[in-house]
């Protein structure tokens, strides 16, 4: 995990980062931190959840996030161990390409289930509490693939990505002025869910993967860290309802 100074853009603001683990979620725990948040870290792996949280002087919760009640139960713990909920970000995630033809029906279940009817039950077992809040931030973790599918091998994951982005729309609608509802969408972000697409088997980046971008790389897990602290903090205070591409270009490219 990189080292942040502090610059206090969150202080007093108590927030639940589910998928905080690893990858994205972890980056953003750490930056958080730095900034002065409070925080409570979900994640399936109850290991990776107690690890992160140990390092930022949080909680970690072990939650599975297609699991309501396990969802619901982990916002009461949440609310509790922190007084109240001002923010929630989901970074929680699954990745497996496949084309159609290669997409059974677990696969597509899997997608779904995980990406985006988690990114629903978190948001909707969070709002209670975020409303209470009021001011209160949800930041979804949508994908560039899901802005715009450019090639074969990811339908279920771009469906499942775009859903999320529809879902981020329509309740920043619903959540208003009360909470602002964003989401970041990533493009390629070196991280271990996305090794085996990313890397050829001797650890050098595909050049097939990175010529689909602008800026010729993949992205560090801290830059989509940034870019989810910029929609969480109050610099972005008349946001809401955005798909932000951090993508190095993939979209336009």
């Amino acid at each position: 995990m990189a080292i942040h100074n502090k610059a206090g853009r969150l202080v007093g603001r108590r927030v639940v980062i589910a998928g905080g683990g690893s990858g994205i979620g972890l980056a953003t725990a750490g930056l958080f931190a730095s900034e002065g948040a409070s925080l409570v870290i979900l994640d399936r792996d109850a290991h990776a959840a107690q690890a992160a949280a140990a390092s930022c002087g949080g909680k970690g919760l072990a939650v599975d996030i297609t699991d309501e009640q396990a969802v619901a139960d982990a916002f009461a713990t949440a609310e509790d161990v922190l007084g109240g909920i001002d923010g929630l970000v989901n970074t929680a995630g699954v990745f497996d390409p496949a084309t159609v033809a290669d997409t059974d029906l677990a696969l597509w279940a899997r997608m779904m289930a995980v990406n985006l009817t988690g990114t629903y039950l978190l948001c909707r077992h969070a709002l209670p509490a975020l409303r209470r809040a009021g001011g209160a931030t949800i930041v979804t973790l949508g994908s560039a693939t899901g802005l715009l599918p450019t090639g074969p091998g990811s339908a279920a994951y771009a469906a499942s990505k775009g859903g999320v982005i529809a879902l981020s729309r329509s309740l920043a609608a619903e959540a208003a002025p009360g909470v602002r509802v964003n989401c970041v969408c990533p493009g390629m972000v070196d991280t271990p869910m996305t090794k085996t697409v990313l890397r050829d088997p001797s650890g050098k980046t595909k050049r097939a993967i990175i010529g689909n971008y602008a800026l010729r790389r993949a992205a560090d897990a801290d830059e989509i860290a940034a870019a989810i602290l910029f929609l969480t903090s109050s610099e972005s205070s008349f946001i809401t309802g955005t798909a932000l591409a951090v993508d190095g270009g993939r979209t336009f490219h």
